[in-house]
């Protein structure tokens, strides 16, 4: 099947995955869900891509879930369906790769929810983040409840979350939401460059890093510091950690050139 809203573009090593449903500000329907996964599941299994930008053009990341689509929807509807919506959003988040969300304008309710999913956020200067859910009477659905309050604090979360107010870019830097604020002509240009530093990296060691910092945040401590004892003697098994201690002792550091083994 050929996507019609969500597709990836790859090129030297970074994948883009790109929300292109412009006439309906890329509102994330039942269709875009099921493509937004498939997008995903292509960019974690290509060894070209290394890492992986979310973007949604240069006016609008996702104005947020389809709300004419949702309105029709009954309990029994949403019962059978949330899983899904849940899963698109979630594979993006595990893509084993670097992922950053490039932030044109509005990014509101499951618009914030899938830049949520992504490593980092780069944020045009005119962007507006939200999970404005409660306005319409309802509650984020595909990871806003929860992933909100890991990035920004559970007081700061409830605020938006009870208010379903609009955050501007700055405030979105201040409190942690996004992690820089460049002119919207720049976002994606900026968000490319960050995602190209990995196309020459050790992509068995990002791919532990992402899964041990992530399974991490869901465990305690202990738990935490078990899951990485784990992981680093498990990269020791790759051919990428030998080239890469043997560069540092014969040429210092950042010169090794890793063949992804």
């Amino acid at each position: 099947m050929t996507a019609e809203f969500v597709r990836l573009e790859v090129a030297d090593g970074v994948g883009t995955i790109r929300l292109d449903r412009a006439k309906a500000m890329n509102a994330i329907s039942i269709q875009v869900q099921d493509e937004l996964a498939l997008a995903a599941a292509e960019a974690t299994d290509r060894s070209d891509v290394r890492a992986v930008v979310v973007w949604g053009g240069e006016k609008v990341f996702a104005a947020g879930n389809d709300v004419k689509e949702m309105a029709d929807m009954s309990y029994t509807d949403m019962v059978d369906r949330v899983q899904k919506l849940q899963d698109a959003v979630n594979a993006v988040a595990r893509i084993p790769k670097p992922v950053v969300a490039a932030v044109n304008g509005y990014a509101l309710g499951g618009g914030c929810e899938l830049a949520l999913a992504a490593d980092v956020r780069f944020a045009a200067d005119n962007a507006v983040l939200g999970q404005p859910e409660v306005l319409l009477g309802i509650i984020p659905g595909a990871g806003g409840t929860q992933r909100l309050p890991r990035l920004v604090g559970p007081s700061k979360a409830k605020d938006l979350l009870y208010t379903g107010r609009f955050v501007k870019a700055e405030e979105a830097l201040a409190i942690g939401l996004v992690d820089r604020v460049v002119p919207a002509a720049d976002v994606y240009a900026e968000a490319v460059a960050w995602a190209s530093k990995f196309a020459t990296a050790a992509p068995y060691a990002l791919r532990a890093i992402k899964e041990t910092v992530d399974r991490g945040l869901e465990v305690d401590i202990e738990t935490g510091l078990q899951v990485e004892r784990h992981s680093f003697a498990a990269i020791f098994a790759t051919g990428d950690s030998r080239t890469g201690m043997q560069s540092f002792i014969e040429n210092g550091p950042g010169k090794a050139t890793f063949e992804g083994r």
